[in-house]
């Protein structure tokens, strides 16, 4: 059986096992069919648990390794190493929040569709960013809106 941090190593790199059976969308076949939300609410299970596995990762290397560096420097050193890790790990909070927000779509028929346009989201975009709400030109739209309204 693979340890933990094995399935993580895996997880993470975007080997998601949860998808191992060779299936990939395509345009040929209806959107956001019932194969298609199989596919992504797999790769958004497996996305998730594979943060969670990290996190849970973190938290006992907290408990196991304390800051007990005699050395001011090794001690600074340590303390911005865990400073930054837990940044991490608080925005994998913020996107277990979206994966999980991602799945409720697809649970009530949106997951796919631009939450602007209607429109549908491109399997490719949707592959490369599971949890994308908006088409590529409708993000773009918005970054544009975003970055006027931030220099006004």
């Amino acid at each position: 059986m693979a340890s933990v941090i094995d399935r993580v190593d895996v997880l993470s790199t975007g080997q998601l096992a949860a998808n191992d059976d060779g299936y990939r969308p395509s345009a040929d076949e209806p959107f956001m069919g019932r194969q298609q939300q199989a596919y992504f609410r797999k790769k958004l299970t497996a996305w998730r648990e594979a943060i969670l596995l990290e996190s849970l990762g973190t938290l006992s290397q907290l408990q196991v390794d304390s800051l007990r560096e005699s050395d001011l420097t090794d001690r600074a050193s340590s303390e911005t190493d865990w400073s930054i890790e837990l940044r991490t790990r608080d925005r994998q909070r913020k996107l277990i929040s979206k994966i999980d927000s991602a799945i409720r779509r697809i649970d009530e028929g949106e997951y796919g569709y631009c939450e602007v346009t209607g429109e549908p989201i491109s399997l490719a975009r949707l592959e490369a960013r599971p949890i994308a709400t908006m088409t590529v030109e409708a993000q773009e739209r918005h970054e544009r809106h975003e970055k006027i309204s931030r220099d006004e």
